[in-house]
């Protein structure tokens, strides 16, 4: 028999009502929020507890991870617990200050509680914990999540309404705005004619990817963990007319993008400059590439006569190029492709290849420059996690050795870019290696590069095609081989999202005057052609809002600059299919 010490039992109980659920909606209850889940919905069955459980799908390179942050007490030890069904199930947190923990289950066909538990830093006020299933193991379920520690001194109340809004320097594509600080308020958000678009942690923001003279209001909030306050009084401005459009206005309304095959031939056959018909707007030169990959020392050869045997000459492929842009064509040079990998890892590589890429720009009397980086000429370094201030030398070197051929060349300068959608729209899940660590750290990365230079940039041309399924912002997969696809992509670039799911951490939408869509000019140029009707279709939807598929659209833009095809060569080899859906389209 134990004598009881006195004032034991109350110290015991004192302990335990200190402890609380630090976890929100742990049991599904109200939907999702606030996890932030890549794949996920609610269920009413099976459930644990209560009337609903998580249930979520991993898919190719998805774990289909749903997480939440926190809040804890520095130097606190904490018990993470929940329920789950299914295989390879995992429950973990991250950003404890000390040792990440997680724990699993091989396989689960009934509920079973998975618990661990782990002690914050001296410094740690705030802790993701998550759930995650594994790649191709089918879904998973989670029910009735909890956090079991110390308090983490949650307020009670929201922030009260931010005063102050006002707005500073204003361009054609962007508006400074500041706000008096409020008590309590952990973050803000920021509105733009009724629509959040931004989430910071100070009390100031820029809103970019704006129209040039046009009219619009702004309003800001305040958060906390009890919620956001009510917005503020609003605030307009007017951005003035664009006094550098990146060459865009040199455009027609609605432009045709091609890539001529001028250094190979390839299947399709080589196609002289002078033989490319009028429609096509923009040529793109196929391809400068690098003499190796980290040398950024450019090069562009022209097909020789033992490949092309009807290769005109030199004189003659300029005095076409003349041609052409005496007609008001642009002719420019594409860097990279397939086969060209371009890393400008050190300053010395960066200058080699403004110094090489002017060479090639004056020697053929050329427009501009296309930036078609594939394969893993970008990538981000672990911890280059904010897009709109990149650090790894990748990134940061081409973003200054394009600002410096701009700054060369002048306004006329026409700059295009043709990345793949694993480097873009993917960024909407996954952005580098992530948070956690494990992803490809390719996931996203021309985001940075398009953002820093969204003010210099004439048209963004992702290739839908050769890709695997995106996630749009219906959250739901997409595939290519029909309109959604298309319309989905595109909807991405016009809309704006966040970027790895993170409302504060979004990438703003594009011009539409800037936006073509990629597609392949047949069957023989790559996966995921279209046939005419699906062009028509996807045109329909994004400039008129008639003629749409299941995907919900967030806009309707009449002036989407147009489309862009690999490749001229590919389009005569099927005879032109491509360039007279366009024409027949545009008129």
């Amino acid at each position: 028999m134990a004598l009881a010490v006195p004032g034991s039992a109350a110290l015991s109980s004192a302990a335990r009502a200190a402890d609380a659920d630090a976890a929100l909606n742990g049991g599904f209850e109200s939907g999702l929020s606030p996890w932030t889940c890549t794949a996920g919905s609610t269920v009413t069955s099976p459930v644990h507890g209560g009337a609903s459980a998580l249930k979520a799908t991993p898919e190719g390179s998805d774990n289909a991870q749903c997480a939440q942050t926190v809040t804890v007490r520095p130097n606190s030890q904490y018990t993470l617990a929940g329920w789950v069904r299914g295989s390879y199930v995992y429950l973990g947190a991250s950003g404890t200050g000390t040792t990440d923990v997680s724990t699993w289950t091989q396989s689960a066909p009934d509920w079973q509680k998975l618990a661990t538990t782990f002690t914050t830093g001296a410094n740690t006020t705030k802790v993701t914990i998550y759930t995650h299933g594994w790649y191709g193991t089918g879904a998973y379920y989670a029910d009735d999540v909890s956090l079991t520690g110390p308090g983490g001194g949650t307020t009670t109340q929201p922030p009260t309404v931010p005063t102050g809004l006002r707005t500073g320097t204003v361009t054609a594509t962007s508006v400074a705005l500041s706000w008096t600080p409020v008590t309590g308020a952990t973050g803000y958000a920021v509105y733009r004619d009724g629509v959040k678009v931004q989430g910071v942690s100070g009390t100031s923001a820029t809103v970019s990817g704006l129209n040039p003279s046009t009219a619009y209001a702004f309003q800001v909030t305040a958060t906390n963990d009890a919620g956001e306050s009510a917005r503020s009084a609003t605030v307009t401005a007017t951005t003035p007319a664009r006094s550098d459009d990146g060459g865009s206005m040199e455009l027609p309304a609605h432009a045709l993008v091609g890539y001529l095959h001028a250094g190979f031939a390839n299947g399709s056959g080589y196609t002289r400059m002078a033989d490319v018909p009028d429609s096509w707007d923009v040529i793109d030169l196929a391809f400068g590439e690098p003499t190796s990959v980290t040398s950024g020392d450019i090069r562009f050869n022209r097909c020789p006569v033992s490949e092309c045997p009807n290769v005109e000459s030199d004189a003659d492929f300029k005095a076409a190029i003349k041609a052409k842009q005496a007609a008001g064509k642009k002719v420019l040079i594409s860097i990279g492709g397939q086969n060209g990998q371009v890393q400008l890892t050190t300053t010395a590589a960066r200058d080699a290849f403004v110094s090489s890429v002017s060479k090639i720009i004056d020697q053929y009397g050329l427009d501009g420059l296309d930036i078609d980086f594939e394969g893993h000429s970008l990538s981000l370094n672990t911890g280059d996690t904010d897009f709109r201030n990149p650090t790894t030398p990748v990134i940061v070197n081409l973003i200054s050795a394009l600002k410096t051929l701009k700054a060369k060349y002048g306004s006329t300068f026409v700059l295009t870019m043709a990345p793949e959608t694993f480097f873009v729209q993917n960024g909407y899940q996954f952005y580098g290696s992530g948070k956690w660590g494990g992803q490809d750290p390719r996931c996203g990365a021309y985001l940075p590069v398009i953002h820093a230079l969204r003010d210099d940039l004439t048209l963004l041309h992702v290739q839908d095609y050769n890709s695997g399924p995106i996630m749009g912002l219906d959250n739901q997969y997409h595939s290519m081989g029909g309109a959604d696809f298309h319309i989905a992509m595109t909807d991405m670039l016009l809309t704006g999202f966040p970027v790895a799911g993170d409302a504060n951490n979004v990438f703003p939408p594009l011009r539409p005057d800037q936006v073509a869509i990629g597609m392949p000019a047949s069957v023989n140029a790559g996966n995921g052609y279209v046939a005419p009707a699906e062009v028509t279709k996807t045109l329909d939807c994004l400039t008129k809002k008639t003629n749409c598929g299941s995907y919900p659209t967030h806009g309707t833009w009449p002036a989407l600059r147009g489309l862009m095809t690999w490749s001229v060569n590919w389009d005569r080899f099927a005879g032109w299919e491509f360039q007279r859906t366009f024409d027949s389209y545009f008129g």
